[in-house]
């Protein structure tokens, strides 16, 4: 008898309906040598009979198995496919999933090539529910590569991540060996089965493929297992598991996979509790804190140094059970960005609240002095705003009541209010929005506290159908202040609220009622329903429309439509309308589109040629890129358009230039009419383009896409034969296209240290002043680089040294300037105001590099520029060895070659720039050599070269 090389375990429980393609998608795998065995879990619908048509129809290729009794999980009806299967190998599906179509012979192939006792492939999450079935990849870092694994020791994010069984196949030999098997008659059964498999393997294999579509439906009738968190039953499962998977690990010695589990457990695990306990009633919160703090206990402490600062306060908040901090921190963390407490300050240190902070470790979590709150603008600040109170009349009048939170007092009890309650519609169409003046305003201490009715009938008209859900908001103005907040449900009930009459401008055939909703993050909202006549109406309408003589035609111009209307904003669409349609306009002479960090800025060496256009006088047409919502800080007298918008794609489309510094949307080819300049953002210390392993990891597909992108350059600037041996190599640019010009934004600088060479003095011009520099005092910039985690994914800025310390040693001598990377931003305590001061909101660095008497640097590419002005430099390289080490490595060692003191503690930080005045003179050789390596040819006039060989008559 032929044995088959995997058997796949379906299992399935009431899902007639969808059983068949599961068991399709196995039957369709490209290996063959694949067996289906189906396991019933006592279904009271048709799915074993299902199941027996299926193994009729498919002999010796499908079997299928039914459980006496229903076991009300996942691992009984696993464990029977266990011991039922005769593969070599074992997989298991769910009968609402599907494998990828290659999935077997992928995976099979991994194991017999290693010889591992398990190979897992990328889950992918397929969301039913959302537009175009969006779809997620599962944990995707963890897949970047293919790998071998000797032991789970040598990659923990494994077990700690992927828990899933699914996207796995298990050698089944080694299964039975092992004794493997799902724990029965408890849910999260996959987190102590994959743990068990991790830890037991002695090879395991990872592959970079899709192996599993994990299909999702969030506004399911019945929610799954794992979404039913309302159930206190379901977290005393999850803690369960959670112990098991400790003990296993405490036994095989596996702690430092503990403490990562840890991590993740508060992260996620506890999140995913935390996040409705704002809906759920005392019982249930009681219970909830008996549960996690007994577990809470047991928590490695390190594991709370790798979490967000919410995800830590709302642990330690749940530990001493303080309801009234812990749940506004809870909202917070569903809303990301929301504050929703009104802080308190002690000690030039804000805190989340007034309470623990007699308790050294409620002090160090509490504290949320570098979230910027105290500092940020107003209005940039989303404001908690918690219903007090809601009222209807029954007909189409609702009374509110709420509370916004007052952080600190920065709404002064002086400042005069003004606040309207708008009914905006989710999917803007036609009209956008309705708003109600609120008629009582006051100041409550560290609220505002708001009330109004809102005769919603006689005002609000929605169009009907296509506008079916409304939200609302409260936007405030205090002062000079305005503010935009949601309103959230809070502890308000409502249940018995009375739906409210509407009159849609389209039909009330279908519609004449809102009827009040708590959307899944606790926010009030409004979805338009039916109710009496309207309801009869709406029904008959529908089978009128299902089966009338016109219904096939109906229904097929109102998919068109649909089709059409969803599409015109994708960005698949947006590129074939680019392509299609935009380029075959004429291209405008003399156009030129300026972007600088994909939109993010008005700076850099496309701001300093733009200027020096402008200068000379040339004639051209500037139109700017922005990013984002309302552009700050871009040239008036240009044409300013919204990154990805149609008038974005349309004048890239009819350009005669494109200059920028990063990269315009790789998807949109460049017409032959148009010349690229790219100037580029900087020499390199890390890899770039192909000498990356990522790029190279991409295969020919992805290789191809970078090329095509890369090869739209017409001209490259560079900075010296460095960028040539480096960033022209790994961008596997021609020589043709380079241009040895130096970069446009350094001009400024090589012209600074002109003037104060030939002047001996040094100038520092209005921005001093503009920051309130005391003119004794020496200025230090600190720039960090950007450090990005595993998955690429940008870590959140830190300060790597004690920033209050360093004020108190140095703030007599030096005044600090922080100048984050762009893709970072930093909150500085107001104890440090005056010394250390942030300017990370100047998005052109180079006025702060001018200005600055030294730099504070580790690995960003801002030393190549400072190195043109010919000052110290201190090189801060704490984490030298894992920058220097990662999956991208550097093109040469830092330590070698920099032009200044390279130090690893913040204790020599602060001793190199106490000693400052010395390491000038011990380095001025070695900054020569630098700037002559890495700028040989930033000589002042790289903006004007380029505006006299492209825009002026005798140029072209």
């Amino acid at each position: 008898m032929h044995v088959p090389d995997v058997s796949v375990v379906v299992i399935v429980y009431n899902d007639a309906e969808r059983l068949p393609t599961a068991v399709q998608s196995v039957l369709d795998q490209t290996l063959r040598g694949v067996e289906v065995v189906i396991v019933d879990d006592c279904s009271k619908d048709r799915s074993f009979e299902i199941a027996q048509e299926l193994e009729a129809a498919h002999p010796g290729r499908v079997r299928a198995f039914r459980l006496p009794e229903n076991s009300g999980g996942c691992g009984a009806p696993r464990n029977h496919g266990i011991q039922q299967a005769t593969g070599t190998y074992v997989m298991f599906l769910d009968s609402d999933d599907v494998l990828e179509r290659n999935a077997c012979r992928n995976m099979l192939a991994a194991a017999e090539r290693t010889g591992s006792d398990l190979v897992s492939g990328m889950c992918v999450r397929v969301h039913l529910d959302k537009r175009w079935n969006k779809t997620t990849e599962w944990y995707p870092w963890i897949y970047a590569r293919t790998r071998t694994l000797e032991s789970i020791t040598e990659y923990p994010d494994l077990l700690v991540y992927d828990t899933l069984s699914t996207n796995k196949c298990y050698r089944r030999a080694f299964l039975l060996e092992q004794g493997l098997s799902f724990p029965v008659g408890i849910h999260y059964e996959d987190l102590l089965f994959s743990a068990q498999a991790y830890v037991a393997a002695r090879r395991i294999t990872l592959i970079p493929n899709h192996v599993y579509y994990w299909n999702v439906v969030e506004k399911a009738a019945a929610l799954s297992i794992s979404n039913r968190r309302h159930e206190i039953e379901n977290f005393v499962h999850r803690m369960e598991i959670h112990r098991r998977v400790d003990e296993l690990l405490a036994d095989k010695g596996h702690t430092a996979i503990k403490s990562a589990k840890d991590a993740k457990f508060l992260k996620h695990d506890l999140v995913l509790h935390l996040r409705d306990l704002p809906l759920l009633g005392d019982a249930y919160r009681q219970e909830f804190a008996r549960l996690a703090n007994g577990y809470l206990a047991g928590i490695d402490p390190a594991a709370y140094e790798n979490v967000t600062h919410l995800q830590a306060i709302c642990a330690y908040l749940l530990g001493k059970e303080d309801w009234e901090n812990l749940l506004p921190a809870a909202d917070a963390m569903t809303n990301k960005g929301r504050l929703c407490s009104p802080l308190a300050e002690r000690d030039g240190r804000v805190y989340w609240c007034d309470r623990h902070l007699d308790d050294a470790e409620g002090r160090r979590i509490l504290d949320v002095t570098d979230q910027g709150y105290h500092t940020a603008p107003l209005s940039s600040l989303a404001l908690g705003n918690r219903l007090t109170s809601y009222r209807d009349d029954g007909r189409g009048t609702v009374t509110l009541a709420g509370r916004i939170v007052n952080p600190l007092g920065r709404i002064k009890a002086d400042s005069p209010l003004k606040a309207t309650l708008e009914f905006r519609a989710r999917r803007q169409i036609g009209v956008r929005s309705f708003a109600f003046p609120v008629a009582e305003l006051r100041h409550a201490g560290d609220t505002i506290e708001w009330s109004t009715t809102a005769d919603v009938a006689s005002t609000v008209r929605p169009l009907g159908i296509i506008d079916a859900v409304w939200d609302v908001r409260l936007k405030l103005t205090a002062g000079g202040d305005r503010m935009t907040t949601r309103v959230s449900v809070g502890g308000v009930d409502m249940e018995s609220a009375a739906r409210l009459r509407v009159r849609p401008r389209l039909t009330r055939l279908v519609s004449d009622r809102f009827e009040p909703e708590m959307t899944k993050k606790g926010n009030l909202s409004y979805v338009l329903t039916a109710e009496g006549r309207a309801a009869v109406r709406t029904q008959s309408l529908l089978n009128n429309a299902m089966h009338g003589k016109a219904a096939g035609v109906v229904k097929r111009s109102l998919r068109r439509a649909l089709r059409a209307r969803r599409n015109l904003g994708s960005g698949e669409q947006k590129v074939k309308v680019y392509h299609e349609v935009f380029s075959k306009l004429p291209v405008k002479k003399g156009t030129v589109v300026f972007e600088s960090h994909m939109g993010k800025q008005y700076s850099d060496s496309p701001k300093a040629i733009y200027e020096e256009l402008v200068r000379s006088g040339a004639p051209f047409e500037a139109i700017w890129s922005y990013a984002g919502g309302k552009p700050a800080g871009f040239p008036k007298e240009a044409t300013l358009v919204r990154r990805w918008s149609w008038p974005y794609l349309r004048a890239l489309a009819q350009a005669e230039y494109w200059v920028d510094n990063q990269g315009f949307p790789l998807a949109l080819a460049k017409r032959p009419g148009t010349t690229y300049i790219q100037t580029w953002h900087g020499s390199a210390l890390k890899r770039m383009g192909f000498h990356e392993p990522r790029t190279k990891a991409q295969g020919k597909a992805g290789q191809d896409r970078f090329q095509a992108a890369v090869n739209r350059f017409d001209h490259f600037l560079i900075r010296s034969e460095h960028d040539v041996r480096t960033l022209a190599r790994g961008f596997r640019l021609r020589d043709e296209v380079l241009l040895r010009t130096g970069y446009p934004r350094n001009d400024a600088l090589v012209e600074a240290h002109r003037a104060e060479a030939q002047s001996g003095e040094r100038v520092r011009g209005p921005l001093a002043a503009e920051l309130g520099i005391d003119p004794a005092k020496k200025v230090l910039l600190y720039a960090p680089t950007f450090r990005a985690n595993a998955d690429g994914t940008v870590e959140g800025f830190e300060f790597p040294f004690d920033v209050q310390e360093f004020a108190d040693r140095l703030g007599d001598r030096f005044t600090l300037l922080v100048r984050t990377h762009y893709l970072n931003s930093v909150s500085l305590p107001p104890s440090v105001a005056g010394r250390v001061l942030d300017v990370s909101r100047h998005h052109d660095i180079t006025p702060l590099l001018a200005l600055a008497d030294g730099l504070i640097t580790d690995y960003s590419s801002v030393m190549f520029d400072y190195a043109v002005l010919d000052r110290p430099m201190l090189f801060f390289a704490y984490d030298y060895e894992k920058y220097a080490t990662d999956i991208r490595g550097t093109y040469f060692d830092l330590k070698e070659k920099a032009p200044g003191p390279v130090v690893a503690t913040a204790d020599e930080l602060m001793q190199a720039v106490a000693a400052f005045d010395e390491a000038d003179a011990k380095y001025a050789e070695a900054r020569q050599r630098f700037l002559g390596e890495f700028g040989e040819y930033d000589r002042g006039d790289a903006a004007r070269q380029i505006v006299e060989k492209f825009f002026t008559r005798s140029g072209k």
